[in-house]
């Protein structure tokens, strides 16, 4: 007996397949609402960054609460002196997450194969951060610094 084709499911709903971006999007709100909250500013309320307490050199996180609360009060400027590298990387992820949301809402695979990251990006990514973490150490790279 031959067997009847069955016609492919019907996509989900771009509400449906909306859940998990805005979901994530909850999430980040969530702590950038808390950091806001919570001044980093002031100690006690954060731990220390451990390779900081170890090394007294800056990370290339460090400074980054700082950051956030400055962007959550709108101070880009103290923003980008207390971390430049997450103030791009705040405004990267805010870029990639609207593509995300629209490729869910179309429909499209998330991440097509053009977006992807080569190993050699990788390596220039973790290039770029160790220069940075060198640099905002150094005398001349002060402004660097958070």
């Amino acid at each position: 007996m031959p067997s009847i084709p069955r016609p492919d499911p019907a996509p989900a709903p771009a509400a449906r397949r909306l859940v998990v971006p805005v979901a994530a999007l909850a999430g980040v709100a969530a702590a950038f609402a808390y950091v806001g909250s919570v001044d980093p500013n002031h100690p006690g309320h954060y731990p220390v960054c451990p390779f900081l307490a170890l090394t007294g050199w800056y990370c290339p996180a460090c400074g980054g609460l700082r950051s956030a609360y400055a962007v959550v009060h709108g101070d880009l400027g103290g923003a980008l002196h207390d971390n430049a590298v997450a103030v791009l990387g705040y405004a990267v992820c805010a870029v990639l997450w609207v593509l995300w949301a629209l490729r869910e809402a179309r429909g499209r695979p998330v991440v097509p194969r053009r977006w992807r990251m080569t190993p050699a990006a990788w390596y220039a990514l973790g290039g770029l951060l160790v220069v940075f973490s060198v640099v905002r150490n150094l005398p001349f790279g002060a402004a660097l610094a958070p």
